[in-house]
């Protein structure tokens, strides 16, 4: 943190109030010292071309997807379909064909490349894996989410673009969808559900996260309460699929109590999804997030848990920040054959997108996780500031 301090400073990219916003969001932010930055960031001058760009997309996906690959003992011509998914970069060739030359895919595989769709977009991969594969039957995706910071660097003086400076970090996750039976037993979870939500028709919730056109940056604004309108109405469609009986009856009741104005409108009952759930992975957007949706949600401290330690020693990644949380739950040892997930992610648009998961196995704790090194020392007290020096 002090390096990234010192380097804005330097740089003289930015003007004295820039630089005390950007370290002030900085200081409260709840990131560690771990958090990842491309090596950009970490040289002066401070510079964002299309080479380095390439350079931070190739050491993220090509890693990740060597790991998966070797762990699970497949070879790069088994993957039938192929799914990137980068909101801000999109190369030509496209991330997914990167990885078809690399990795020396089949010249039939279907390939797909997600742009533009933010931090959710790891869902609507998983979506349109879920309907490839019903499809095709006896196939085998693998999805890619990632973000690229390098060409995104912002150096004017507008604090909502500013933002994107701080908060995003450097990271990515693959993940192994399948439809073959050959794959049933060493599965580790089943998807239940997948539900979409696209508030974009209000040109508050359309504007509130976009790429600006005049001096390159990623605008950020009102994403708490946008993020909320839109938690809001993908609930009212999840609620009904997940929810117990009982917690149905009771919300139902309450809405006609409201029609019948026999409660004002102050009055909000909240389901108890933990009825629904055992573990929960919120998108890793900002701590402002989590807190908003912790309360809004009446949720426990543990069921944020592994949110907040994601945000705190990987950052903002983006589309993969849920499966990092999901990790962290599995290297706790608290994920059980039977428990079921729900992933949230917010992305521009603005979409809010859920992922339920129920798990198929018994994990274990001792398998390869980005955690491991860690996981001993989790969870921390994570300071409400810190003092860069």
């Amino acid at each position: 943190m002090s390096m990234f301090a010192e380097h804005i400073e330097l740089a003289n990219q930015f003007d004295h109030n820039s630089v005390a916003f950007q370290l002030k969001i900085l200081e409260k932010s709840g990131f560690s010292e771990e958090t990842c930055v491309p090596p950009c960031l970490t040289q002066l001058p401070i510079a964002k071309t299309l080479s380095i760009a390439m350079d931070e997309a190739e050491t993220v996906i090509f890693s990740i997807v060597k790991e998966i690959l070797e762990k699970n003992n497949i070879h790069p011509k088994a993957v039938d379909m192929l799914i990137t998914n980068s909101s801000t970069f999109s190369p030509t060739p496209s991330l997914s064909a990167m990885l078809i030359k690399e990795f020396k895919m089949r010249s039939n595989i279907m390939s797909f490349n997600l742009s533009g769709m933010g931090c959710s977009a790891g869902i609507v991969s998983v979506g349109l894996a879920r309907d490839l594969l019903r499809v095709h039957k006896n196939s085998l995706a693998l999805i890619v989410s990632s973000e690229n910071m390098s060409l995104n660097w912002y150096t004017g003086k507008n604090r909502s673009m500013l933002l994107t400076n701080v908060l995003f970090k450097m990271g990515g996750a693959a993940i192994l969808m399948s439809s073959r039976d050959q794959d049933k037993k060493k599965a580790k979870y089943m998807l239940k559900h997948v539900e979409r939500t696209n508030i974009a028709r209000d040109d508050q919730s359309y504007a509130c996260k976009m790429t600006m056109r005049k001096k390159q940056g990623v605008h950020l604004k009102n994403i708490a309460s946008v993020a909320g309108q839109a938690l809001k109405a993908n609930m009212a469609i999840l609620g009904p699929k997940v929810l117990p009986l009982a917690e149905q009856f009771r919300y139902g009741l309450f809405l006609v109590l409201r029609k019948m104005m026999i409660l004002g409108k102050g009055h909000f009952y909240v389901p108890d999804f933990g009825k629904a759930f055992e573990h929960f992975c919120i998108h890793a957007g900002g701590r402002a997030v989590i807190t908003a949706i912790e309360k809004g949600l009446k949720m426990k401290q543990e069921d944020v848990e592994a949110s907040r330690m994601t945000l705190y020693r990987f950052g903002n990644t983006s589309s993969s920040s849920i499966w990092y949380e999901l990790s962290y739950i599995e290297a706790k040892g608290r994920m059980r054959r039977g428990d079921t997930v729900w992933q949230i992610a917010f992305g521009s648009g603005f979409k809010c997108n859920s992922a339920v998961w129920k798990c198929v196995c018994n994990i274990q704790t001792d398998e390869a996780n980005v955690w491991n090194d860690k996981i001993h020392s989790y969870p921390v007290e994570v300071p409400e500031t810190i003092k860069i020096l």
